[in-house]
């Protein structure tokens, strides 16, 4: 049984690693501070340091897997929308783009823009975002196998479907137009469509 006195402590975390998240996402690991995290969460510095004694890279590591977990369901949302997964992928590339354009361009993969920030002097975090590209891959290697293509040419097609995915996505952001990502999911679809 719970106590009243636990339900805040669960809030403020998550708020906190919201708030991290969204900040890392739309100014990169760099660009954001542990102060402005504690005020964007509305939590005080020694909060986020009971939660996250490792300080901003334990906070950053919370934050990928968390835009992990929310990429993973806009995807799974999508494979599972659809039985055929070329017009699964048009579904998904659809919905970043109006995702992406409702935030003003300025939210695209948190996963990315935090884990970039860091290469080769972050390992905790370049291992989250490593661990979450696994998981998108599975997601769409699991969708191309029940689909009835083979594993090695899932295992390949999937990572193709994420990094045109990701790169379609930044694309997008940067001309702040959803046409990457519309040609994209078409693309793939066509791609897709010629394993089956």
């Amino acid at each position: 049984m719970k106590t009243t006195s636990e339900k805040p402590a669960v809030d403020t975390r998550e708020r906190i690693v919201r708030a991290a998240s969204r900040l890392m996402q739309r100014q990169g690991y760099d660009g954001t501070g542990i102060k402005q995290i504690s005020q964007e969460a509305e939590a005080t510095l020694g909060s986020l340091y009971h939660f996250f004694p490792g300080g901003k890279q334990e906070l950053a590591v919370a934050a990928i897997r968390r835009g992990d977990e929310e990429f993973a369901g806009l995807l799974r949302r999508a494979l599972d929308g659809e039985p055929d997964p070329g017009r699964a992928l048009v579904a998904c590339a659809r919905t970043l783009a109006a995702e992406l354009s409702a935030s003003d361009w300025a939210e695209g993969c948190p996963v990315t823009a935090t884990a970039l920030g860091t290469a080769g002097r972050a390992p905790g975090i370049q291992q989250a975002a490593a661990e979450a590209f696994a998981r998108w891959r599975g997601l769409v290697f699991d969708k191309l196998c029940a689909a009835g293509l083979g594993e090695d040419d899932a295992r390949s097609l999937a990572h193709t479907v994420i990094s045109t995915l990701e790169g379609a996505e930044l694309a997008a952001q940067v001309s702040r137009d959803a046409a990457p990502l519309r040609a994209a999911g078409e693309h793939l679809a066509r791609l897709v469509g010629t394993y089956r």
